[in-house]
């Protein structure tokens, strides 16, 4: 910007030594230095603040961007918590429906097993059984009915009958 060279250096010092003359000039030149150095501290005092602004931007971005990630951080756990919960809720839930089925179909073979064991009246007739017996007599009479026994044991079961 403002570089001057030797030999203008030397035209300046011979201007000024004829304009101020040799008394003044030497006060001259240290009042010069002095505002020079005023200057440069000026300058180097507004270039550290605007430093200093710029990196206390950068500072207050930094933090700002910090609370962002520590607020989206909360509200991931956050949302990973409810979800967890939210899957442990349904686990127990589907494992009560499952009980439920279990259960209900226990009792439809229960069901399953009572139906069978009473007699179908249309089947009897269509098996030309006559016997209404329970099913547990049914079974006794059976046995005795195919082993070789005599058949005054049959007698006995007839009468034990009616």
């Amino acid at each position: 910007m403002f570089d001057p060279s030797f030999f203008e250096l030397i035209i300046i010092c011979v201007v000024a030594l004829l304009v101020l003359g040799p008394d003044r000039l030497p006060g001259a030149i240290k009042t010069l230095g002095l505002w020079i150095g005023r200057l440069r501290r000026s300058f180097n005092n507004i270039k550290r603040e605007i430093e200093q602004e710029v990196g206390a931007d950068e500072i207050r971005r930094q933090l700002r961007n910090e609370a962002i990630m520590e607020k989206f951080n909360n509200t991931k756990s956050q949302v990973t918590e409810s979800i967890e919960s939210i899957k442990s809720e349904t686990d127990s839930i589907k494992d009560d429906l499952n009980l439920k089925k279990e259960l209900s179909g226990f009792g439809n073979i229960t069901e399953e097993n009572k139906a069978s064991d009473s007699p179908d009246p249309g089947k009897m007739l269509a098996s030309g059984e006559t016997n209404t017996a329970p099913p547990e007599q049914k079974a006794a009479s059976s046995t005795e009915d195919s082993s070789p026994e005599p058949s005054s044991d049959k007698a006995k079961v007839e009468s034990n009958k009616s």
